[in-house]
């Protein structure tokens, strides 16, 4: 039987809670470890991610979703962006503690759990699989990782128009079409990343990888171009690069994702995950 446990924890930096859901068949053995992280203007119950997180499940993993704690959405509404404030005050250093603190949160609770610390994965999509690739770069306890239409580097995308109408009035905002919202993006963003921009060069962590990584990416994908996988692969000596035909940035998913089953697509790119983590041969 699959549980669900929905936790909120503690930021180490704020005191804003991170929300994560952990899901694992209860079994008396111990289960590796996948932590997913979500991408810009996502959250861990967009669309399919609920329903790959029970198919992880099902195949003898512990798999843990959450919100990064600025990502918009509130404890009391974790699918709806009605924290616009929190949004507009994200940067990706604060992603990478909130992922450190899902990380060591899981450590004090693999007793609990029966999570096999030896081996603890990562998944990030979109801009979650760039700090995933910084965070595994770091952190020695992750032992594999995979992205899903991950982006290659940061520096391009702080470049936005009006830049010096940002600067002088702090604030731009991005439009959500999904939502039709405004979303506010503070000038503290840049700041943050002009401060930590060594931290934060995507290229030269991939470069340092001495884990095994797996680069998904939709060959039709709108949002990340599909030269970064290419870019990805060709940095990181010890990765595999899948590009999946007739896929999107989602991977032709939606929210609401009005399906009680994966789509052929999401199953297969599951699949090839699958067959990476159990060093199957792709």
């Amino acid at each position: 039987m699959i549980s669900d446990y929905h936790i909120a924890i503690p930021s180490t930096l704020h005191q804003l809670p991170i929300l994560l859901s952990l899901c694992y068949e209860r079994k008396d053995v111990k289960k590796p470890l996948i932590i997913f992280s979500h991408g810009f203007k996502g959250f861990k119950d967009w669309g399919y991610f609920p329903l790959s997180a029970h198919w992880f499940a099902q195949k003898g993993f512990a798999h843990i979703r959450f919100n990064y704690s600025h990502n918009g959405t509130s404890y009391e509404h974790p699918c709806e962006f009605d924290r616009l404030d929190n949004f507009g005050n994200n940067n990706f250093s604060i992603e990478l503690n909130d992922l450190d603190d899902v990380i060591n949160w899981a450590e004090e609770n693999s007793h609990k759990y029966n999570f096999d610390l030896d081996n603890i994965y990562l998944i990030g999509h979109s801009r979650g699989g760039g700090i995933s690739i910084i965070k595994a770069n770091e952190d020695k306890r992750i032992k594999k990782l995979i992205t899903w239409g991950s982006v290659a580097d940061f520096e391009s995308r702080m470049v936005v128009d009006g830049f010096d109408e940002w600067k002088k009035k702090k604030v731009t905002y991005i439009p959500n079409s999904r939502t039709n919202q405004q979303m506010p993006l503070y000038f503290q963003f840049y700041e943050d990343y002009k401060s930590n921009e060594k931290r934060l060069i995507i290229k030269k962590a991939a470069k340092n990888l001495k884990i095994p990584y797996l680069i998904i990416h939709g060959i039709y994908d709108e949002t990340v171009a599909v030269n970064e996988a290419n870019a990805l692969h060709h940095w990181t000596k010890n990765s595999r690069l899948c590009l999946l035909e007739n896929a999107d940035h989602t991977f032709n998913a939606t929210h609401p994702y009005n399906a009680n089953t994966l789509s052929d697509l999401l199953v297969k790119k599951l699949n090839i995950c699958f067959d990476f983590f159990t060093d199957k041969q792709l």
